[in-house]
């Protein structure tokens, strides 16, 4: 597996890595300007040419990644016999600087329903570095020609589910749930389902004051607590955007959405 290989196969997995780049060449070196490998805690993809540098790159990386640091770097070595060396001394002659630039786990996101305000949505946050996930009961609403339409950065995860619920179990820890389907039946399964689900992120229901008191009410009979039912957030969205667009209701739940990911970062960072 090379490097790009590697970078796909980590962020399927949600594991954070380092992405190592040799930027600059001066004089002799083992290996080209522009030789990249990956780092995470306990794995190393290709090589830029092996060494003193390289464990030295490796040693930073792995630094970077116990830091939880998200600003790339750069460290520049001298490969000659009078350079430190901590891993054995290159006599090559050159110089190099090598770039570190972290590849952290990306925020994940869950869309139930994918009707009219479900694909405005997606296509706002396919412009984010997200796995973004897509379930929809319905076959005939996450087709091939459908999906053809997302080309953005976030990594788009397509469910047909004909019992949604289960793909809660699925997605990752962290995840923030977004209920928004064609059917208050298959809405109220999903909160319930969610609630019953503590590795998931903030979970948000799409519709009005009298449809939430309904599912209070089954929620409670269901045997959730009031304290429970505070997971839920409903109605979704920024509160005071006005208008029932579909394109207005997705833009104003993204960017609902990304805010609870930027204030879940800063928390991750204050604790670090």
């Amino acid at each position: 597996m090379d490097w790009h290989q590697a970078i796909g196969r980590l962020r399927e997995q949600r594991e954070p890595a380092v992405l190592v780049t040799l930027s600059e060449v001066r004089g002799h070196a083992p290996r080209h300007a522009g030789a990249k490998m990956v780092v995470s805690l306990d794995r190393v993809w290709d090589t830029i040419g092996g060494g003193n540098l390289e464990a030295t790159a490796v040693e930073r990386a792995r630094a970077m990644l116990r830091d939880g640091a998200t600003a790339p770097t750069s460290i520049s070595l001298r490969l000659n016999d009078k350079a430190p060396a901590e891993h054995g001394q290159q006599c090559c002659g050159g110089e190099v600087t090598i770039l570190l630039d972290p590849l952290p786990v990306v925020p994940a996101v869950a869309i139930f329903g994918m009707g009219h305000v479900g694909w405005e949505l997606a296509r706002v946050l396919d412009r984010h570095q997200l796995d973004l996930h897509l379930i929809d009961s319905r076959a005939g609403q996450l087709t091939d020609a459908q999906l053809t339409v997302l080309d953005g950065p976030a990594h788009v995860h397509a469910h047909h589910a004909p019992v949604p619920e289960l793909v809660l179990g699925q997605v990752p820890a962290g995840t923030h749930v977004l209920i928004m389907t064609h059917d208050h039946g298959e809405d109220a399964a999903l909160c319930d389902s969610a609630l019953r689900h503590p590795h998931l992120g903030s979970v948000g229901l799409i519709g009005s004051s009298a449809k939430w008191q309904r599912f209070r009410k089954r929620l409670l009979a269901e045997g959730h607590t009031a304290a429970d039912l505070e997971r839920i957030t409903t109605p979704i969205g920024l509160p005071g955007l006005a208008g029932n667009e579909p394109a207005v209701i997705a833009v104003s739940v993204a960017a609902a959405v990304l805010q609870q990911v930027q204030a879940e970062q800063a928390r991750e960072v204050e604790v670090r």
